[in-house]
């Protein structure tokens, strides 16, 4: 094995995805087995780590100073690894990530395509660090940003945020700093600092990840600005479902108080400020910072009109600075390399990273953070990995359900808060969906509609009752019910919606039905002219049949038929009886061949 010196370390991804597939088994097999059989690491080599990002092939060992990651780790496999790789240094080939390019084993996961492109700032510490530990963070320059603004005048760490160019990114894409100037400038006290980590979008988890991967990078980035506009209280509001981030975000701001970063008079600066966890009240449209500011207040979570704005009277009326945790994240980061480093990295109007969630339809799904103006391209077939199997990319849809569905004549888009706008979509918190061949678009904006007409507040008329007018024509649509007259009023009842409504849910909500019928238009007519669906999506507008010259009989349709509607002889073409078939598109999914067809 070598000198003890050589002490091995031992990461594994305890990330929500790889918690899902035994992470935790497999962290708690190195805890139980490395040291009772081996001798060769303590309890604080062996590291419970947030998520490393390519979730689709976890759970994930990692052993350093080796720099060896081994994937799809399971709890049976620790003994091995233990024995081959930590005692005699071997590798273990067939745990290795196998390359989808080149088919060969990788030992270092940074070398990989799925890494190439990425550059971590806001996740500099999530996969690296133990969450639970205070020391590990220190490690890792922890606080030193914090200490560095105590030295600086409050009116020159707010031209450092500007200066960096740092956009909020929770979605609106607001000026950082701006936002802590106005604050700043007001006299009124006390005032207030919060972070939203509501996190709402279906597919999304950037912010978890920060919070269960890297809590105290929220914590220093609040004090920093609690000290730059002179507040006394933080909150942190997080979305019910993250029970993993709250328990992370209360052992980080319990060490915290203990260790001089919170509470009175902190590290004999005269700063005094302290952080509550707030947890949210399960309703999407509390992500969008007015109605989350009136749930921390206890009141139901509905929006104002901000003609006033919460850097002047926010929390009970007083001044309040609201950022989400991937803006929180970079702040330390900014003051620690100065904003002329972070300001190096980005476009003209979007500066520094950003982290997007990368799910559906594509072969590496994960969390990836990239410099602001990657292309689409670039994210979804270099990081990503493309389309699996057969078949075709149709479209990427960013920013949650709110946002819009981009098509493939714009994948070489520079995405930025900007570009994205332009395309009729958004940037917001940064999830990011990819659509294939088998996605019917008309039920995109659907299945949006749905949703969002449900989480609506219902106060203001134009997002309550034009999402519901809006959702009532894409179900007839969807239905074979649709005529070309739906079309405009759809339209019209969008811009109307995204002009009037009260707050960003409603004045975005349109962005799944317009961007679908710009960019998808001919599908949309397909239903309403021809009553069919061309992705076999809408049943009542699908018929499903086997193509005979593409079948070469291998079964796996008839296999998987759920009603034993496909008939046929092994190697032979086989047929879709469609008096028996209930359109559940499982043939159509099965099919390697592409063989399985839509009338």
């Amino acid at each position: 094995m070598g000198k003890k010196s050589k002490k091995k370390q031992v990461l594994v991804c305890c990330g929500t995805g790889c918690i899902a597939n035994g992470g935790l088994d497999v962290y708690q097999a190195f805890k139980n087995n490395l040291g009772e059989l081996f001798e060769l690491a303590s309890s604080d080599d062996i590291k419970a780590t947030g998520c490393h990002g390519l979730c689709s092939s976890g759970p994930f060992v990692r052993i350093l100073p080796d720099d060896i990651t081994y994937c799809q780790v399971k709890a049976s496999d620790v003994e091995e690894i233990i024995e081959k790789s930590i005692k005699n240094n071997e590798l273990i080939k067939r745990l290795l990530y196998r390359d989808p390019q080149s088919k060969k084993r990788v030992q270092n996961l940074e070398k990989v395509a799925f890494n190439s492109m990425q550059l971590k700032k806001a996740l500099r510490n999530v996969g690296l660090i133990n969450p639970e530990s205070l020391q590990d963070y220190l490690d890792r320059q922890g606080y030193q940003a914090l200490r560095k603004a105590l030295k600086m005048k409050p009116e020159a760490v707010v031209k450092e945020i500007i200066d960096a160019g740092l956009r909020g990114r929770g979605g609106g894409g607001f000026p950082t700093g701006l936002k802590w100037k106005a604050c700043q400038a007001t006299t009124s006290t006390p005032k207030y600092i919060v972070c939203n980590g509501d996190e709402g979008d279906p597919g999304a988890f950037m912010d978890e990840s920060i919070m269960e991967g890297d809590p105290h990078t929220i914590l220093e980035g609040m004090l920093i600005c609690a000290y730059t506009v002179g507040a006394s209280k933080g909150f942190i509001y997080v979305r019910d479902e993250y029970a993993g981030s709250v328990t992370a975000l209360t052992k980080a701001i319990s060490d915290a108080r203990k260790n001089d970063f919170l509470g009175e008079d902190i590290l004999g600066s005269g700063l005094n400020f302290d952080i509550e966890i707030v947890r949210g009240g399960g309703a999407f449209v509390c992500g969008e910072e007015t109605a989350l500011l009136a749930s921390i207040e206890g009141n139901v979570g509905e929006p104002w009109d901000k003609y006033v704005f919460p850097t002047e009277k926010g929390l009970w009326g007083q001044p309040t600075v609201i950022n989400n945790v991937e803006t929180w994240s970079n702040v330390p980061l900014i003051l620690l390399e100065g904003a002329k480093k972070f300001a190096s990295t980005g476009t003209a109007g979007s500066k520094g990273t950003k982290v997007f969630s990368l799910v559906g339809k594509v072969v590496n799904t994960g969390l990836v953070e990239v410099p602001m103006g990657t292309s689409l391209r670039d994210i979804i077939f270099t990081i990503g990995g493309g389309v699996p199997g057969k078949r075709k990319f149709k479209a990427v849809q960013t920013g949650g359900p709110s946002g819009g569905c981009i098509p493939e004549s714009l994948l070489d888009l520079k995405v930025d808060f900007d570009s994205l706008n332009e395309a009729g979509s958004m940037m917001g918190s940064g999830g990011m969906i990819v659509m294939d061949d088998r996605t019917c678009m008309v039920e995109v904006a659907r299945y949006y509609l749905q949703f969002l007409a449900g989480e609506s507040c219902g106060k203001c008329v134009p997002c309550r009752e034009g999402i519901r007018s809006m959702l009532e024509i894409l179900e007839r649509i969807c239905n074979g019910q649709g005529c070309l007259e739906d079309l405009d009023l759809l339209e019209d009842i969008g811009e109307s919606v995204r002009t009037a409504a009260l707050c960003a849910l409603g004045r975005t909500a349109p962005n799944p039905v317009l961007s679908t019928i710009k960019y998808f238009r001919d599908e949309y007519l397909e239903h309403i002219v021809d009553h069919r669906c061309p992705a076999g999506v809408c049943k009542e507008l699908s018929e499903f049949y086997i193509d005979a010259e593409l079948c070469n009989g291998c079964g796996l349709c008839s296999r998987n038929c759920p009603v034993d509607a496909i008939q046929g002889e092994k190697k032979q073409p086989h047929v879709i009886d469609n008096s028996k078939c209930i359109k559940c598109g499982e043939c159509i999914n099965e099919c390697q061949f592409l063989a399985v067809k839509v009338r």
